[in-house]
C-alpha cells in the first residue's frame, strides 16, 4: 500500500480531536490488499483512529472505492481500487460509538438479545439524539455489533414506548430476522392505556375478540412529526393492521379510559398510537396524538409487553414476556383500571417453549 496521501491538514485526527471536515485521504490498494476487506485495509494503513471509527465512516458514506461511495466495509478491495477517506467529525460520523448505556438484557445468546427498553431510551442515533442510544449500549456492550447493519437493530419502539425488542448479534441472524418481520412471522403485544370507554364497542370485558383497525398510514402532511391514516389508494400510504383486544374500561372522576391488548402485525410508525387515535380513542399521555398526561406519567402508554419468534438459528419458537413498569402501574391505579397479567398471555397462538 502507497503511503496515504493527506490534503490541506498534515496531521491525521486522535478519535477525539476535532477534525477539519475538508481533511481528506487519498490511498491505493496494491497487491497484498487484493482481495481483503476494507476496513481490514483502512485499519492497517491510519493506525491513528480505531477500526470501528473507520467503519463508522463506512457506514456514514464517507468513503470512496473507484470514486463510488461505499456503504459496506465488508466491501472486498482490488489491486490498483483507488480509496478516498474523509475523515469527517459530523455528528451522524461520530453517532457509532460505543458508550456505557445501561441495558436491561432479558436473554442473549451468540446470534440474538432480547431488551426490555425503558421509556425515555431512544434507539437510534438521530437529529437531537446523537448519543446515549440503545445502539451506543449495543456497541458497548456488544464491539461486534460494529460489523452489523445498525448494530443489529432490525425493528424499533418509540423513544417514549418500553418494553421489548429483539436485536442480532450475528449476521445471518439479521438476515433471518429480517425476513421474518417482513413476514410478518414475529408476534408483538403490546400494553395500552387508552382514553375513552371501550365498552362502546365491545360490552362485555375482558374479550377474546378483536377489533381489527387496518386503515393504511402515512406521514401526515400538516404536521411533518405525526403519522396519519390514509386513503388505502394513497401512494404515500403504508397498508396496517392492528388488533386491539379490550380488558377493561372504567370512568373514574368522569374520565373514561380503557386497558388494552394491542398486537401489531404489521410496524408502521407510531401504529397503535395513530390507529386508536384515529378510532377517537388516543393513548394516555400521548400529546401528539391527542392524548391527555395525567399526574405521574409524562409519556404515552404503551408498553411491548410480548415478543415472540422463531429463533434465527435453531428454528426454536420463543417467547418473552415482561410486565408494565412502574409508571403505568400508577396510571392504572389513578385511572381505576384492572391490571391481569394472565390476560395479556395470547392463546391463539402456539409459541412453543419459553426462553
Amino acid at each position: 500500500m502507497q503511503q496515504p496521501k493527506i490534503e490541506e491538514n498534515p496531521q491525521l485526527p486522535t478519535e477525539d480531536a476535532q477534525v477539519d471536515e475538508s481533511e481528506h485521504i487519498v490511498m491505493q490498494a496494491l497487491i497484498s490488499d487484493h482481495g481483503q476487506r476494507l476496513d481490514k485495509v483502512l485499519s492497517s494503513h491510519i493506525s491513528s483512529v480505531s477500526r470501528s471509527f473507520l467503519t463508522q465512516l463506512v457506514q456514514q458514506q464517507a468513503v470512496k472505492v473507484g470514486g463510488v461511495i461505499v456503504t459496506k466495509a465488508s466491501q472486498k478491495l482490488r489491486v490498483g481500487d483507488a480509496i478516498e477517506v474523509h475523515m469527517r467529525p459530523t455528528q451522524q460520523a461520530m453517532a457509532f460509538t460505543a458508550q456505557d448505556v445501561p441495558l436491561d438484557v432479558v436473554y442473549e445468546d451468540a446470534h440474538i438479545a432480547v431488551i426490555n427498553k425503558p421509556a425515555g431510551l431512544v434507539v437510534h442515533p438521530g437529529a437531537g439524539n446523537w448519543s446515549a442510544t440503545l445502539l451506543n449500549g449495543l456497541l458497548h456492550r456488544y464491539p461486534n455489533a460494529v460489523t452489523l447493519p445498525r448494530a443489529g437493530i432490525v425493528h424499533r419502539l418509540d423513544k417514549d414506548t418500553s418494553g421489548l425488542m429483539v436485536v442480532a448479534r450475528s449476521r445471518s441472524a439479521f438476515d433471518a430476522l429480517v425476513k421474518q418481520l417482513a413476514a410478518r412471522d414475529v408476534n408483538r403485544v403490546y400494553f395500552a392505556v387508552a382514553h375513552g370507554d371501550w365498552r362502546r364497542i365491545n360490552a362485555d370485558l375482558p374479550t377474546n375478540d378483536p377489533v381489527t383497525l387496518n386503515q393504511s398510514i402515512g406521514r401526515d402532511v400538516r404536521n411533518r412529526l405525526r403519522m396519519g391514516v390514509v386513503a388505502a389508494d394513497n401512494m404515500y400510504g403504508k397498508p396496517a393492521r392492528t388488533d386491539v383486544y379490550g380488558l377493561d374500561a372504567t370512568c373514574v372522576n368522569a374520565i373514561p379510559a380503557s386497558l388494552l391488548r394491542c398486537k401489531l402485525h404489521t410496524g408502521r410508525t407510531h401504529q397503535i398510537r395513530v390507529h386508536l387515535s384515529a378510532l377517537g380513542y388516543p393513548l394516555v399521555g400521548d400529546i401528539i396524538y391527542g392524548g391527555k398526561p395525567i399526574e405521574g406519567l409524562n409519556r404515552q402508554a404503551l408498553h411491548a409487553h410480548e415478543l415472540g419468534l422463531a429463533h434465527p438459528d435453531s428454528g426454536q419458537a420463543m417467547h418473552w414476556s415482561c410486565p408494565p413498569p412502574q409508571d403505568l402501574i400508577n396510571a392504572l391505579a389513578t385511572l381505576g383500571l384492572n391490571y391481569n397479567k394472565d390476560l395479556f398471555h395470547p392463546t391463539d397462538q402456539a409459541l412453543g417453549p419459553k426462553a
